[in-house]
This record gives structure tokens, sequence and C-alpha cells, in this order.
């Protein structure tokens, strides 16, 4: 889908999509297609119950005094309260009111000045955020139907969003436009099926970061053992395919400079081991490796839009099975850190994956600070559904600024605590550790104290995203199925805090 920004003038033909704000006030280029069309706009406002509300939508077809296929109107509501998010969820609406209406072109044009953001969105980001909202709403995962129908597909092959000042707007833009293609990229890894996406095919996608500039290093079963990542290599001990550690570098800051380090989960699919998960639903494990997508996707993210910044990206990969070589429960494991742990449920596993790559990542990089993604607790959806993800950390600065950055995208957090008293839920007879608490309640936060002892004392916060890495209904920018949640996080975190 080409989505690009173009001058403010309407074109001949094909979709215009205009702004209406609350109570029926008309945008500019409103106004110019209601004098062209002999009033046409003001009428359907006058005899619907448009009225420009948030949210709110008419089509005029065919209209008259023009040569155009149709006329979209969205509702801005209030424009001087609209924020960027705002922006992409117009631009996101904009986009699905064309996209299957059989039109070929659109362009959209709701100017900076007609939503009233000037002074708090420059005229040229506005844009942007707008067009990037159309980027991202154009996703789609498609690539194993074979018969399609015409109808099925979308019709829209281009859209551009008008803007006075479209040099400014298309620079802004290219910066969201690589952050909007790490997010395809996460949400592409996390809808493939598990035949093709295990351990060592998504290593190999990690390796294709190589065009961007991105360094890439790719550990096999032998290099882990030989680390001491017992833990890791556990949980992939009974599958048929080997498990890989990847570690990707993007270095766009002074060499003296620390390194920001992300890890992520990436049980490319997760049977629950010999701790077997009921059959219904188990095709959903495809995506319990949505946190490594989300690193992935960060560092591709990162490096396409040349941040000023050190990053290191961290996955582990296994595939969870349970053939006559895999893990039991009971079994003991020494991990990286050589502290041992007693596995008493095979379906923990993430947490088993996660305790080497944070060793792993901490001991070798020296990072400014970790933060880990993984799909990794029930729990955290019983506790937050799919509009929040967990968030568990060591340090308040962090997880403040994680916060911030989470509400300025929209993929918002809820800190929950961490405490002492909960190690106690921990305690093994046998083993330093068990990887499970000894009761019911409590579980993300007793999978978060686990975590918690493999990071020393750098600043660290866990994501638990087990709830919004996939989502079963579309919203403006984002379709039925993959997220992509976390690279647009992170990417702003850190915008905003840690590029020189």
């Amino acid at each position: 889908m080409d989505i690009s920004i173009a001058g403010i003038s309407i074109p001949g033909r094909g979709a215009v999509v205009v702004g209406v704000a609350k109570d029926g006030k008309l945008t500019p280029a409103a106004k110019t297609l209601d004098e062209k069309t002999e009033g046409a706009i003001r009428q359907v406002i006058r005899s619907s119950r448009f009225n420009g509300n948030s949210g709110q939508s008419a089509n005029l077809l065919a209209p008259r005094g023009t040569r155009l296929d149709r006329i979209v109107l969205l509702g801005l509501g209030d424009p001087k309260s609209l924020s960027e998010h705002d922006l992409e969820q117009i631009g996101g609406r904009a986009f699905n009111a064309v996209a299957n209406t059989g039109v070929k072109q659109a362009k959209v044009i709701i100017d900076a000045e007609d939503l009233g953001a000037k002074g708090k969105i420059s005229r040229g980001a506005a844009q942007a955020h707008i067009a990037v909202g159309a980027k991202l709403a154009s996703y789609r995962f498609d690539k194993y139907h074979t018969k399609l129908k015409d109808d099925d597909k979308p019709s829209l092959e281009s859209l551009a969003v008008g803007a006075r000042s479209a040099a400014a707007a298309r620079d802004a833009y290219d910066k969201l436009e690589a952050v909007a293609d790490g997010v395809f990229l996460t949400r592409d890894l996390v809808s493939e099926p598990p035949n093709v996406l295990y351990p060592a095919s998504l290593a190999e996608r990690c390796q294709e970061l190589t065009k961007l500039g991105v360094k890439v290093e790719v550990l096999g079963e032998a290099q882990m053992k030989k680390l001491g990542m017992g833990s890791l290599l556990g949980v992939g001990q009974g599958s048929e395919r080997e498990s890989r550690l990847v570690v990707m570098q993007w270095n766009g800051a002074a060499k003296k400079d620390k390194p920001v380090a992300f890890i992520g989960k990436g049980v490319t699919f997760d049977t629950g081991g010999i701790s077997l998960k009921p059959a219904a639903g188990m095709e959903d494990m495809k995506w319990d490796m949505g946190g490594s997508a989300a690193v992935i996707g960060t560092m591709a993210a990162l490096a396409g839009r040349k941040a000023k910044v050190n990053a290191i990206g961290v996955v582990g990969l296994v595939e969870n099975m349970p053939d006559g070589n895999a893990q039991r429960p009971g079994d003991v494991v020494t991990s990286m850190s050589g502290q041992t742990i007693e596995v008493l449920n095979t379906d923990a596993e993430g947490r088993l994956v996660l305790c080497d790559a944070l060793w792993y990542t901490q001991d070798r990089f020296k990072p400014e600070f970790m933060i880990n993604l993984a799909t990794l607790t029930g729990a955290i959806i019983i506790a937050l559904g799919d509009e929040y993800a967990g968030m568990f950390s060591n340090n308040d600065k962090l997880s403040e600024r994680l916060s911030e950055a989470g509400e300025a995208v929209n993929e918002k957090l809820w800190r929950f605590p961490l405490h002492k008293n909960y190690d106690k839920k921990l305690k093994s007879e046998i083993a330093d550790m068990r990887n499970i608490g000894n009761a019911r309640g409590a579980g993300s936060i007793t999978a978060a104290q686990f975590l918690q002892r493999f990071v020393n004392d750098v600043p660290w916060a866990h994501l638990d995203i087990a709830g919004v890495t996939w989502s079963g209904s579309a919203k403006p920018t984002s379709p039925k199925g993959g997220t992509g949640y976390g690279v647009r996080l992170l990417d702003e975190l850190v915008r905003r805090h840690y590029e020189s």
C-alpha cells in the first residue's frame, strides 16, 4: 500500500476524506467541497445523526458537482483536544473508510490548522501522524490465502495525506514510517504458523536486520551449553528443533555510551511440555514468542530511523515440546548464573528462557537498563485483560519513563508490586528456587520475582504482554491478530530519554 504526503489541493477523482468538528463545524476542505456539491455536506449533517463527534463518519457517493467517487466525512470531536495518538486514529479510520469501497486512490485533507492543534503539535507532525495511522491500519497478513476473491481484498492502491507544509510532514513521516515498519515486522512474526517459524528460522529472520546495519550473532546449543545456560536449554530439549540465542546490536551513538538492552521471550510454540496444555486454544501458542518479536521489531525500528543510541536486543528462541527427552516436572537445572532451579511445571517455561538471557545480557554488555518482554502469564490477562500490559520494575525512574512513553503511543502499562515477601513462594526444598509459586495467587508477581534474581543491580523492567500481543478484534490502526505491541513503546522511551 502506497501511503504518501502530498499538497493540500482537492483531487479531481477518487475519494476524499475531510474532517468535521463537533457541532457540525466544517473544516476548510469540507467547506470547499460543500460549495462544490451545492450544500450536500451540510444537508447530510442536517438530515442525519452525524454531527462531527469523534468516531462518527458519513459518506456521500458520486457527489454532484464533482467527478469524485465519494466524499467521506470524519468526526473529529473537539479538535483542540486531539493528541498525536488521536491523529493516528483519524488516519486509521480514514484508511478503513475507503480501503474496501472499490476506489483505487484516496486523499485525506485534514490540515493541522483545521484541527486547532497549532502550537501543540506542529503542522508537519500532525499530518505525519495521520499518515502513519493510515499505514498501521493498512497491515494485512494473507500470504497463505490462495483463493481470495477480489471483493475480499482492499481495492485501495494509494492514499495521500494533504499538508500545507508537505516537506516538513514528509520528514516527520519518514521517521514514523520506519517505526511502523518495525511494528509490521513484529506483527508478521507473531502471525506466522509454528511449522514455518521455529528457533532456527526466527534466527534467520533476525539476521535480515543486517541490511539495516544491525550486527547479529546467533548462538547454537553447543555455545549455550558452554556458557552454562542449562535453564534455557532445558525448555527446548524435548523438541527436534534446536534452540537459539540471538544477539542484535545497533550502534548509533558513541562507543563510550552505555547501551540500552531489550530481552525477549521467544517460545515459538508452547505445548506446555510434559505439563501439557488443554487442546482447546493451543493453536494460539504460536504467538508465545511475542516478546522476542517485539524486541526484533524494536531493533528494526531503531536502525530504520538511525536512532542515536547504542541498543542491544537479545532473544531466547526455543520450542517447548513433550517428547521422550522432554524436561520433566521435578527436574533440577542449573542456570548460567549458577543458581539452581527446581522445575515443578514445564508450562512455566518462559521464565526459564529469560533468566539465562537476562544474565547473559547484564554480564556481557553492562547496559544502562534492561527491559524484558514476554507473554509470560495467563494471570496477567485475568488482571488486566487486553487494555494494559503488566509492568514490574526494580527502578522507579525507569518505570515512570516507561509509563509516560506508553501513554504517549497508547501502549499502556500498569505497574505491579515486587516485594521480598513474595520470594517465600519460590522456596524449594532441593534447589535454590522453584519455577512456580507454592500457592495459586500472585502468579504474575512470583514470575517477576523469579526473574529479578537474574538482573543483579541493573535497572530493570519486566513487561508481561500476554494480554496485548494478540487481539481478537480490529481497532482503527490494528487489524485483528498480532498487534505489534511493544515496538512503539520502546522506541518512544528511547526517543524521549536515551538518544544522544
